[in-house]
């Protein structure tokens, strides 16, 4: 089987990240059971990291 184009097909249909019941982002993976964003599944407090800080500060040009 190819890894290009026609391989891209066989992707459609599956859901890997759906709704975080916790934060309301699209980043809860079905499978592992655990959010991206805020660490739901993993940990009982709030993921969060001091390098986070850097990319949203007024000052930063990399604000999302």
């Amino acid at each position: 089987m190819s890894k290009g184009t026609p391989a891209m097909g066989r992707k459609s249909g599956k859901k890997t990240h759906i709704r975080c019941r916790r934060c309301g982002h699209h980043a809860y993976h079905a499978q592992h059971k655990t959010c991206a964003k805020c660490g739901f599944g993993k940990t009982k407090t709030l993921r969060k990291y001091n390098w986070l800080e850097k990319l949203f500060t007024s000052s930063s040009k990399r604000k999302r």
